[in-house]
């Protein structure tokens, strides 16, 4: 099983092999028991939300990481793959923007690269 570090790095390759944009990663350990991380990206389409999604889960799938559960690939504006340790969240610009997680969960955001 992979450590919370790795599993928020994999899930960053993930997005970015589906070229999603403007990737944050939070952490959230301080502000809740719930998960470490929070991975926030852009999609530019409801289709590569979904396709960012599907990517996430294969990968980590294939590093022993099994999804708890995803929640929005009906409409894709806002698709959320829980893996434990870590949370993420694709979303459309638009949803992205009115919904403003960044803002919520604090200013302990850290670039993806981080």
């Amino acid at each position: 099983m992979l450590d919370p570090i790795a599993i928020k790095d994999a899930v960053v390759d993930a997005i970015e092999d589906i070229k999603g944009f403007d990737i944050t990663v939070l952490d959230v350990t301080k502000l809740t028991s719930m998960t470490n991380y929070m991975v926030v990206c852009s999609a530019n389409s409801t289709r590569q939300t979904k396709a960012i999604a599907d990517n996430v889960h294969v990968k980590l799938k294939e590093q022993g990481v099994e999804p708890r559960g995803a929640e929005g690939a009906g409409d894709g504006e806002w698709v959320l793959v829980d893996l434990d340790d870590v949370i993420v969240h694709i979303m459309t610009p638009t949803t992205r923007a009115y919904y403003n997680l960044e803002q919520l969960w604090g200013s302990n955001e850290k670039p993806a690269a981080a």
